[in-house]
């Protein structure tokens, strides 16, 4: 009788931790320096970001802060009874009973002054308030995910000890610990790399591949020769995929191109060719400078190179825009090197971008550049979002690109973008990283507003110039792993005029908050966020430079192109 107490004593703990007169399961059981810094992360998740947010999403939010918050709070105190060679002390009463108070007064002062931030951020961006109804769900939401996120931590951790048992038996404690901890780390990854690789990613390549044999409503094959797709074309219509449909059997017309200048304009070139067109990215340049010769592209006034998005997408206002500031005198070819979606490319498709981008220019340059010189087209180049880091690979530095074009816009450039943190980091002194001058603008520029004057507005601009268009408040821009570690210029020096100056650089919570902005990067109105509509107008302005151009010209197309609401 006295072994089996014994062993029921030595077994006690695995059922349960004891609190007050009531046995808590292990699987509830949770550490106080853990639950402490949860609170920590839970409230300071609630500290404005770049964009505004739902109430249920920023429970989202809440709850992986606090779930992260919780796994680094315990890591922190095991860390520090491993060195003061402490064992673990289960927290008094009082002490969890201080924690629930404190973190009840905390939380709902964290939801209160969110509220407030929330309603600020939305009224600089010109956005309604959904209400306070919607973010009373946060709570809920947020408890939610951290109990889900806590549970799969238990889960991870019940293998652990459960290898560790089993490994103690034929090897040394020390040599099972760290063998059962490299196991769980390397499940882990394996699990989550194939969930996300042969999971999501095969899923959404598999779907965007079907997605892209179909054909929009009101698309339809061009019956002009001067686009792929149409007559004569070396490009068969059904390989062209649904974005290059949608590219070549759309845009403005002839009659609309005169009526909007007043004068004949021409019918524009747009030459494609889509992810099945040609095998590989050399094959796909080299079909799209067959086509822009077939269709007489080297003729034309102004040809301009575009590198798309993951999926193929081309800005419909960016190359309507150039269009008509053009007059339609202008070819546009661009090509495709994905099925997936631009955020989802960022993650696999990098070096497809790189590859796409260079090839694509390199062969349009190399045909371009055997023209006699007073024969040849302004070559003109854009890209936006991930567009941009792909445009961006064909050229090595400020003085290629004015070298090698006649003209560059960039929108939205992620943070990864090579040229794009060069000329930022190697700005000139005393210029913000919001809009920073690079070598007194004399090639390379960026603005917030192009409608505005663009800095520096007193200094000569060459006839080769590089527009960056840059929002403060959008995300894709300034989303860094750096952020969990170093403050930023653009959160050290004075904000943009679309970022609420109650946002503060945190150490891990700063990176995580604007994490959670990427998905909303397109979730607000124009000018704001990664919304470019209506400005690439100015930016082709600013660049093309048209003879008898206006501002109230300017005006009018940006009124004309707006999408329907």
């Amino acid at each position: 009788m006295e072994r089996l107490l014994t062993r029921d004593a030595r077994m006690a703990p695995a059922r349960g931790v004891w609190h007050g007169s009531r046995a808590v399961p292990r699987w509830l059981h949770g550490t106080l320096p853990g639950a402490w810094v949860a609170l920590l992360f839970a409230c300071l998740s609630f500290t404005p970001s770049l964009l505004p947010r739902t109430g249920p999403f920023q429970g989202f939010v809440s709850g992986m802060s606090a779930a992260i918050g919780y796994g680094l709070g315990v890591m922190g105190a095991w860390l520090w009874r491993e060195f003061a060679h402490r064992p673990a002390r289960t927290p008094r009463p009082r002490a969890w009973q201080g924690f629930f108070v404190a973190g009840g007064v905390a939380l709902v002062a964290a939801l209160l002054l969110g509220w407030q931030w929330q309603r600020h951020i939305r009224e600089l961006m010109g956005m309604p308030h959904p209400g306070s109804v919607g973010y009373l769900f946060a709570p809920a939401i947020a408890a939610f995910v951290f109990f889900l996120l806590l549970f799969v931590g238990r889960g991870l951790r019940a293998v652990y000890r459960g290898l560790d048992a089993r490994l103690a038996r034929h090897i040394g404690p020390r040599a099972a610990r760290a063998m059962s901890v490299l196991a769980v780390v390397a499940l882990t990854f394996l699990v989550a790399s194939g969930l996300l690789k042969d999971g999501l990613i095969s899923m959404a390549d598999r779907t965007l591949a079907l997605q892209d044999t179909t054909t929009e409503q009101g698309v339809f094959q061009p019956d002009t020769a001067l686009r792929s797709g149409g007559p004569g074309s070396r490009v068969e219509w059904e390989s062209l995929g649904r974005e290059g449909r949608n590219f070549v059997g759309r845009g403005p017309t002839v009659d609309e191109l005169s009526r909007f200048s007043g004068t004949d304009a021409k019918e524009p070139i747009r030459v494609y060719a889509g992810y099945a067109s040609a095998p590989d990215a050399e094959g796909r340049a080299e079909l799209a400078v067959q086509e822009l010769e077939r269709t007489g592209a080297f003729q034309r006034a102004h040809l301009l190179v575009v590198t798309t998005t993951g999926s193929g997408w081309v800005v419909p206002e960016a190359v309507n825009a150039f269009e008509y500031v053009t007059g339609g005198d202008s070819a546009i070819v661009a090509t495709q090197y994905s099925h997936l979606w631009s955020w989802l490319s960022v993650l696999v498709d990098q070096k497809k971008a790189r590859e796409e981008g260079r090839a694509l220019f390199d062969a349009v340059y190399e045909r371009w550049s055997r023209l006699p010189e007073g024969q040849r087209p302004k070559l003109q180049v854009f890209g936006e979002s991930l567009g941009s880091y792909g445009g961006e690979t064909a050229f090595s530095g400020e003085r290629d690109l004015a070298n090698r074009t006649d003209g560059v816009l960039f929108v939205g450039p992620p943070h990864f973008n090579t040229l794009y943190r060069e000329f930022t980091d190697q700005r000139d002194p005393g210029s913000p990283e919001v809009e920073p001058l690079y070598r007194n603008g004399r090639t390379v520029r960026f603005s917030r507003r192009p409608g505005e004057a663009i800095p520096p507005a007193n200094a000569p601009w060459g006839p080769s110039r590089v527009l960056y268009l840059i929002h403060p408040s959008d995300p894709i821009i300034w989303w860094s792993p750096g952020l969990m570690v170093k403050r930023p210029d653009w959160l050290r020096e004075p904000r943009g005029p679309d970022v609420l100056g109650a946002m503060v650089w945190i150490p891990f919570v700063t990176f995580w908050q604007v994490t959670a902005d990427l998905p909303l990067g397109m979730k607000v109105p124009p000018g704001y966020g990664h919304v470019y509509t209506g400005e690439h107008v100015d930016g082709w302005v600013a660049l093309l430079q048209p003879k008898g151009w206006s501002a109230d010209k300017s005006a009018r197309l940006r009124e004309l192109l707006k999408p329907e609401p």
